[in-house]
């Protein structure tokens, strides 16, 4: 009961501040100085004293309109989520972050490629778009909200000790960058402070959980000793000896690795990989940042990027 009182309560905070969004559009940045650096806040976007609320946050450079040309055929009536996302979903949930440096961290240009970035992978893995689709297969992300047909319930029971399986719950993807299993929605849900385990459901039913739990996956490391898809994109990252040998460099091929690992990296030019980086570059030149900025092949592919966590080396070693 408490845990779906939790769940409750964290929709009634998002349905507040977007109530805080359409009513007080006009922000005020307040400065203050702690311990010889400057921070601010930055009104209900950017509401906690930060180095990055000091900077230019999302909607200063990426507004409605953007959206809605960048996923512009989302709620056709080919679409598997009519209705289902919107520009403020995305908003409120990125407003979590930015005091993180989610699309607040360098400068303008570094913003918008990195909210490019993150949005190329949304787009491409909830995509309905093919070859010959109207408006061309890019403009097709946001499709979906779920996985159509699940092969599976998604329950790993090697976790009941830590994100054991609720009764009757179905871990099927879902989401911007879809979740699955259990553990996945269980680490999700303590992310966001949301009951995603026992409540899996409340990622396909309100779009800003679905769009908080992304961000959260692309904000945080899966393990404590790598980067996070943000700290490779933006710089944050120094990689060690045994990156570089394995041919593992700060960019968008990173975040590839991070987010997908060896079902997308290290397998040469394959389609899959060279998808989502269509995506990255499509919203590049609708943003009017240009894909030349996207930098060489070596830091825009992970063609041959060794995986972060090989999921084949550590089946060998168990098996």
């Amino acid at each position: 009961m408490k845990m779906k009182a939790k769940g409750i309560l964290v929709i009634l905070a998002l349905v507040v501040l977007a109530v805080a969004v359409e009513c007080d559009p006009d922000t005020v940045t307040k400065v203050k100085t702690v311990r010889g650096k400057k921070v601010c806040t930055k009104g209900w976007e950017c509401n906690q004293w930060s180095q990055f609320c000091c900077n230019e946050t999302i909607t200063d450079y990426f507004q409605v309109y953007q959206f809605e040309e960048w996923f512009s055929k989302r709620n056709t009536p080919v679409g598997h989520a009519v209705g289902f996302w919107d520009y403020q979903s995305f908003i409120l949930a990125a407003a979590q972050y930015e005091p993180l440096g989610f699309g607040t961290t360098g400068n303008k240009t570094e913003k918008m490629k990195e909210i490019a970035a993150f949005l190329g992978h949304v787009g491409s893995q909830t995509s309905c778009g093919y070859g010959v689709a109207t408006g061309g297969p890019l403009a097709w992300g946001l499709c979906f909200n779920r996985e159509m047909s699940p092969s599976q319930s998604y329950c790993d029971d090697f976790y009941k000790y830590t994100y054991p399986c609720a009764p009757g719950a179905e871990y099927y993807g879902r989401g911007a960058l879809p979740i699955y299993w259990n553990y996945n929605y269980g680490a999700a849900g303590d992310g966001i402070k949301a009951d995603l385990l026992n409540h899996p459901e409340y990622v396909e039913q309100n779009a800003t959980i679905a769009f908080q739990a992304a961000i959260w996956r692309w904000m945080t490391p899966i393990k404590k000793s790598q980067p996070s898809a943000h700290d490779a994109f933006v710089g944050n990252w120094k990689p060690t000896k045994n990156d570089t040998l394995s041919k593992r460099v700060p960019g968008f091929g990173a975040t590839m690795n991070i987010l997908y690992g060896e079902r997308i990296c290290g397998q040469g030019d394959i389609d899959p990989m060279n998808t989502i980086i269509s995506h990255y570059l499509y919203y590049l030149d609708l943003l009017g940042v240009g894909r030349e900025q996207a930098g060489p092949s070596e830091v825009l592919s992970c063609a041959e990027q060794v995986a972060f966590n090989p999921v084949t080396t550590a089946n060998t070693a168990t098996s």
